[in-house]
């Protein structure tokens, strides 16, 4: 069992998931988005994706997570280019650990590792377009507007979808 953290920021540690850990992540996106997936569906990420599903821990407690999923398809920064792509499918922080830096590691850690395990050279993701706490946060990691996607969720708000390119070089990169 490897417990070695990837990162460690202040009281917060940074590793792999791990399968004993997939209770907590189910119960953190539960209480967390109004989207939620089944553990088999975390369990799948996990074993295609292992080098990017990241969770934060706190004195020894998971307090949030990343998940990523690599795809293949167009650009959406050059014309007719077929890419590798890493989706943040979900991310989740515990309120009580919210604005502490534990998003913006979670998402440097998963970014850094989409370039260097899957050889990802863009990202993208979905946003709610009244979460603009997270909004800010993929502004500032350089994450852009693509577009407006209608009635993205079930509750029918939009959803915006927000891309950036991935450099290896980079020095968002250097976690």
């Amino acid at each position: 069992m490897e417990n070695k953290p990837l990162t460690v920021k202040g009281d917060y540690k940074f590793r792999k998931f791990r399968e004993e850990d997939l209770l907590r992540v189910v119960e953190i996106n539960r209480l967390c988005l109004p989207e939620n997936y089944s553990p088999f569906f975390f369990l799948e990420l996990h074993k295609s994706y292992p080098e990017t599903f990241i969770v934060a821990e706190y004195e020894n407690n998971i307090v949030g997570y990343v998940m990523v999923r690599v795809e293949t398809g167009f650009s959406d920064f050059h014309r007719f280019k077929i890419t590798r792509k890493g989706h943040i499918v979900s991310i989740a922080v515990i309120p009580e650990h919210r604005l502490k830096g534990v998003g913006l590691t979670l998402m440097l850690t998963t970014l850094k590792n989409m370039v260097q395990y899957y050889r990802c050279q863009e990202t993208y993701l979905e946003v709610r377009v009244s979460n603009t706490s997270a909004i800010n946060l993929y502004r500032k990691l350089g994450y852009r507007q693509i577009r407006i996607i209608p009635h993205y969720y079930l509750d029918g708000e939009d959803a915006l979808l927000m891309s950036r390119e991935l450099k290896p070089s980079e020095e968002i990169f250097r976690v």
